[in-house]
């Protein structure tokens, strides 16, 4: 049986965000941390989504090419009247 002070990779998924932005509590982000030093897939997927923000920062509207912001458009489009 898992501690219950022992994170799961799902919750770890859950509050990435809110690590990354120095939301969690103390004893949170201890968990969270100490869930990354056991767990090779949850720290990779943890540099997978900082090279995301850090590449998606450098974005700008002029940087997307007309025709791909054309159809991300139009899938936003369809998936909120879907």
């Amino acid at each position: 049986m898992t501690p219950p002070t022992d994170l799961t990779c799902r919750e770890m998924v859950e509050l990435v965000n809110d690590y990354l932005e120095g939301g969690l509590a103390a004893g949170e982000r201890a968990r969270f941390e100490a869930h990354l030093s056991v767990c090779d897939p949850c720290t990779t997927y943890l540099a997978q989504v900082r090279e995301t923000i850090r590449l998606a920062g450098r974005l700008t509207e002029e940087s997307v090419p007309s025709e791909v912001r054309d159809e991300l458009l139009r899938a936003f489009r369809s998936w909120k009247d879907a």
